[in-house]
Formats: structure tokens, C-alpha cells, sequence
């Protein structure tokens, strides 16, 4: 190439395919954010539960989770239920399976009776298994 020309050569043509790296990048990350923050969002009825010492069980596959929180109020699913509706659903329940477990989560400052009372309401309904949720104590 002599001094003072310019090549004469083309330029490359632009490229016409979609580049996907960056695209899968943001997928994995969004991935990795799902699966970490879903086993943070259980319940969003915030609880102080009690702690025991006792090993953890695992849940059923059939099973129905009654919450009380610490003003008393009844929550069935994550849904707030008055006494009578949650008579008649758990009735229903027992009807369909009897062998379905009631998975009792109560506040720890709730009052004793309180929660005797949901534990009656789920008798008289028909379920005999109730399992009694509390969190792990820190050995």
C-alpha cells in the first residue's frame, strides 16, 4: 500500500443475527432469583412460632393449614374465615378424605384456649389428625 491511497477493500457487512447471550444471561439470573426467594414466600401471614426441639416431619400430601395469628383471627390457605365457613370447609374436607391432616400454625402468644377451640372446630368437622406446627429451636 502505497503512501497517501486508501483500501479499496469492502468493509464487512453487518451482521443480521439476533446475538442470545446477554438474553440467556438475564434468564439464568431471573432463574436464580425465583428459586432462591420462593421458599420465603410460604405464608405471608407473619408468625412468631413456638420452638421445639423435635425433628421435622415433612408435609403430607393432603393436608389443610389453619393459622391463628396473634389477635385470634382464623386463616384458612392464607385466607381470612369466619368460624361458621370454617366449620362447613372442613366438614367438606373430611367428607372427601378423612384421613387429611389439619396443620395447625399458631402465634406463640396466642391464648391456650384459642387455640383448643380451633383444634375442637376441627373435631367436630370430622378430621382427627392435626399436626401442630412449630419452628426449629437452635441447638
Amino acid at each position: 500500500m502505497p503512501f497517501g491511497r486508501l483500501s479499496s477493500r469492502r468493509s464487512d457487512a453487518p451482521m443480521g443475527d439476533i446475538n442470545v447471550t446477554p438474553l440467556v444471561d438475564v434468564m439464568l439470573v431471573l432463574l436464580v432469583i425465583f428459586m432462591v426467594t420462593a421458599p420465603l414466600m410460604t405464608s405471608a401471614i407473619r408468625l412468631d412460632l413456638p420452638q421445639s426441639q423435635g425433628a421435622d416431619t415433612g408435609a403430607l400430601a393432603s393436608s389443610v393449614v389453619l393459622v391463628v395469628d396473634a389477635q385470634g383471627v382464623l386463616y384458612l390457605n392464607d385466607q381470612v374465615i369466619s368460624e361458621n365457613a370454617l366449620k362447613a370447609h372442613l366438614s367438606r374436607v373430611a367428607l372427601r378424605d378423612p384421613q387429611t391432616e389439619l396443620e395447625l400454625r399458631a402465634d406463640a402468644t396466642v391464648p391456650y384456649g384459642r387455640v383448643v377451640e380451633a383444634m375442637g372446630l376441627a373435631q367436630k368437622a370430622g378430621l382427627t389428625r392435626i399436626g401442630f406446627v412449630a419452628q426449629l429451636a437452635n441447638p
